[in-house]
């Protein structure tokens, strides 16, 4: 079992680091992105499904609350935790709309929505990318394996060019680390900094 381990981690280590150091500056131009929505009065709306659904919702308690730095609130809404929305959406309509229906009501132009997919071919994130786009939202994927469909929808793409699930939600909660830890960076603490 040692061994099972070791390869588990020799995998993971090297997916992260091949996808970190391949999107070092989408990861910079995605956080000065978010900054500027936050100091615009404007929010990250987060969505994904399973795995990516906690992703969604870790991401987003890490701005609401706060990451490491102790700083006022940041305005982050994870789609995916309203069950009353959702499986009201989901019964009268479809699940294929149980984002894109919240992306209409919440969302407004300057937001950005983060779709987490380790597809990048769920039928919910792709409507959700659809209509954010009409609303003039910049549109980011966090994705996996080849980007699937949503690599060609988004405004930026930072695909995960692995096909385990596991390792490709291991490199996205490391991504949504990094965006959180540089948000916060950009809005207060570089004045702080030489850089």
């Amino acid at each position: 079992m040692k061994k099972i381990i070791e390869k588990i981690l020799e995998d993971s280590l090297k997916v992260k680091e091949a996808f970190i150091r391949e999107n070092i500056p989408n990861l910079i131009l995605l956080a000065e992105k978010v900054a500027l929505a936050f100091t615009a009065d404007r929010k990250l709306l987060l969505c994904g499904n399973g795995g990516s659904a906690a992703d969604a919702q870790h991401i987003a308690a890490e701005f609401v609350n706060r990451f490491t730095l102790e700083r006022p609130p940041l305005p982050a809404i994870a789609l995916t935790t309203d069950t009353s929305i959702i499986t009201s959406i989901g019964n009268d309509y479809s699940f294929e709309e149980v984002f894109s229906k919240q992306v209409k009501a919440l969302g407004m132009e300057g937001d950005v929505l983060l779709a987490i997919s380790t597809s990048g071919n769920s039928k919910n994130l792709l409507l959700a990318v659809k209509d954010a786009k009409r609303q003039g939202i910049h549109t980011v994927g966090l994705l996996g394996k080849d980007g699937g469909k949503l690599a060609g929808m988004v405004d930026m793409a930072l695909v995960v060019k692995a096909d385990n699930t596991a390792r490709i939600q291991e490199a996205h909660i490391l991504a949504g680390h990094i965006l959180c830890h540089l948000v916060d960076y950009i809005l207060f603490q570089r004045h702080l900094s030489d850089e």
